[in-house]
């Protein structure tokens, strides 16, 4: 069993990345870990979000989800994001509260925190990569120690081989495209095994 604690913070208007991180808390519990799955706070007016039947819905839905603290983030040994591709980077709504860690950074509580990211976008060239590497640069003013999933599993390739983090492409129906469900859960025990060396070998 793990002693582990894992994060699995996400934004999502439609649902596909709350899917994604639904199977990152699944991968995370096969490992023993401890998990929580936050949600970012929404910028959107809501005369955005009821103009669009599909996000006002999943809104809805998700209404009984926390939203994530900083205290979460103290909390956590690892912590996977995952995100829509906005113009080959992070939604506003993500951006927003990485810009509220400047005081976790400054006492260096952030300092190898174990991290990786997700993220999805309506095609396979729809600055995906982009947008997981944006995510990182925050991380790296962190500390923190980036577990990409790389090449080291089948369910990568399966995926469609983005060794950045877990991507999927969506269909005009709000429908994913390539099979991501094993790979994002690869991604998750990686993340919290990792995580598990460091904390092990500061004890």
């Amino acid at each position: 069993m793990s002693n582990v604690n894992l994060a699995v913070i996400y934004y999502s208007s439609t649902g596909t990345n709350y899917k994604l991180a639904k199977w990152a808390e699944e991968g995370g519990q096969d490992t023993g870990a401890n998990v929580k799955v936050l949600k970012v706070p929404e910028l959107a007016p809501q005369t955005a979000i009821d103009s669009n039947p599909a996000w006002k819905a999943h809104m809805e839905e998700t209404s009984g989800v926390p939203e994530v603290t900083l205290d979460d983030l103290e909390w956590a040994d690892a912590i996977i994001f995952s995100v829509p591709t906005r113009f080959g980077n992070m939604p506003a709504q993500m951006k927003q509260f990485l810009d509220t860690t400047g005081g976790l950074w400054f006492k260096g509580k952030l300092v190898n925190k174990v991290v990786s990211a997700m993220t999805s976008a309506q095609n396979s060239h729809g600055g995906q990569e982009a947008t997981i590497l944006s995510l990182y640069t925050t991380f790296y003013h962190w500390g923190a120690i980036v577990a990409a999933p790389g090449y080291s599993d089948q369910a990568v390739y399966s995926a469609g081989g983005n060794p950045y983090g877990t991507s999927v492409s969506v269909d005009q129906d709000g429908k994913m495209v390539e099979d991501v469900q094993a790979a994002v859960k690869y991604q998750a025990k990686r993340t919290v095994t990792i995580a598990e060396w460091i904390k092990k070998a500061n004890q």
